[in-house]
């Protein structure tokens, strides 16, 4: 190449050359930057040297004793019919079937409240008294039913009395018929106001036991209190009732229940209640005795979502009896019915990688085990399951327990650069 005249070699010349013919072509390198910088050929500045891009590790090989001190286990991408389960907070409470809301049958002021919230009681104990008037204008009416009763039998056995000798005396021939007619007719007349003053005492015998109950008093009350009595055994679960308080008919005061009938209500997720009917089985433990698990099978869920919440109830009666009382909080596991089939893996193995869920492929090399980080996208899960929708063929080989380790092991060869 020739640059003002002056004949400069090519590099490929130049490693042709010897050594010795090199070092004095080094002053002609020297000439051609000064003629450069006269005129000539513009030199070429080398620009900053690029940076070496970032290596991502997406895989990791895990020798055996890793494996086994992981605790690693494999499983496979298969189908499987889907079985919608949920882990949800549950809540044990008394069966509304067996809970009696005891109201007020009477308009009075309350005098005493014999029970207390968690009081044990028995089928026609007294609970409350109150003082009213009806009960007294139902024992007056009751008093004056049974005096006409007396008076209305007396007229009846004469009645019938007077129409038996009546009849005596037309057979002998020495009473007219229309004499015997009207005896007979006055024994009837009798009757008829016997019965209707036995109605009558009646009524009032039974406004004064539906007042005042059939049992003994209590020793507080007198014969002007209405007793409000349970009509079931049970247990007092709340009390309204306050001594001194003016009430009107209907009114509650007390509410009992049987504690050994209880039902345990959820609230699930909405998306999650997909696949929940009647009939669907409930596993539940208590939280002091964790070790100890119950079964139920859900009797009810609820035909609308709750629009506060957005979830649904679902509803379990025990069928057993069971350590805890009503109103304990529980962790319930619900198993819906089997579904459609479904490619899944098992939930463990999802794990989410800096922004993406992915899951760890394997291939076994030689004792040890390779595992790459493949990006899927997950549906629905369940308890042990989660839908693959995405990103990973069926039969394909995964971590299933130990999957968060190996993401340990493959972010710790990411921060250090290193690969596989």
């Amino acid at each position: 190449m020739t640059v003002a005249g002056i004949l400069i070699p090519t590099s490929q010349a130049m490693n042709t050359m010897r050594p010795h013919v090199r070092a004095p072509l080094r002053g002609v390198g020297i000439m051609a930057s000064l003629l450069a910088a006269c005129g000539g050929t513009p030199e070429t500045k080398p620009g900053p040297a690029a940076e070496a891009p970032a290596v991502v590790v997406d895989s990791a090989t895990l020798s055996a004793d890793a494996v086994k001190i992981a605790g690693i286990t494999l499983d496979t991408v298969r189908m499987t019919s889907w079985q919608t389960a949920v882990t949800v907070p549950g809540r044990i409470q008394l069966d509304p079937s067996s809970l009696e809301t005891i109201g007020s049958i009477t308009e009075g002021r309350i005098t005493h409240v014999v029970v207390r919230v968690g009081d044990r009681v028995a089928a026609g104990q007294p609970l409350v008294m109150i003082h009213s008037h009806e009960v007294m204008d139902a024992r007056r009416a009751l008093t004056a039913g049974t005096a006409r009763v007396h008076a209305m039998e007396a007229e009846r056995d004469l009645a019938m009395s007077s129409a038996e000798r009546a009849k005596r005396l037309f057979d002998n021939k020495a009473m007219s018929r229309a004499e015997l007619d009207r005896a007979e007719v006055s024994r009837r007349v009798a009757q008829s106001n016997y019965e209707e003053a036995v109605a009558d005492r009646d009524r009032a015998l039974a406004l004064v036991e539906h007042l005042a109950g059939t049992g003994p008093l209590p020793r507080d009350a007198d014969e002007h209190d209405v007793i409000i009595r349970t009509p079931i055994a049970g247990v007092v679960t709340s009390r309204d009732a306050q001594p001194g308080t003016v009430v009107l008919p209907g009114m509650p005061l007390l509410t009992v229940g049987n504690p050994d009938k209880l039902q345990l209500e959820m609230h699930v997720p909405e998306q999650q209640a997909v696949g929940i009917a009647p009939g669907a089985t409930v596993r539940f433990a208590l939280t002091e005795a964790p070790a100890e698990r119950y079964d139920a099978v859900v009797s009810r869920v609820a035909p609308t979502v709750d629009t506060l919440t957005r979830t649904v109830q679902v509803v379990a009666p025990i069928s057993r009896r069971i350590a805890g009382r009503a109103e304990t909080f529980v962790q319930a596991d619900i198993s819906g019915q089997h579904g459609t089939p479904a490619l899944t893996v098992p939930v463990a193995a999802i794990q989410a990688l800096e922004g993406d869920t992915v899951v760890f492929v394997t291939e076994a090399r030689g004792e040890g085990l390779f595992v790459r980080a493949t990006p899927v996208r997950v549906g629905r899960r369940s308890r042990d399951r989660a839908e693959v929708l995405a990103g990973l063929p069926e039969g394909t080989s995964v971590v299933a327990r130990g999957a968060a380790i190996a993401k340990a092991e493959l972010l710790k060869r990411r921060n250090a650069g290193g690969g596989a």
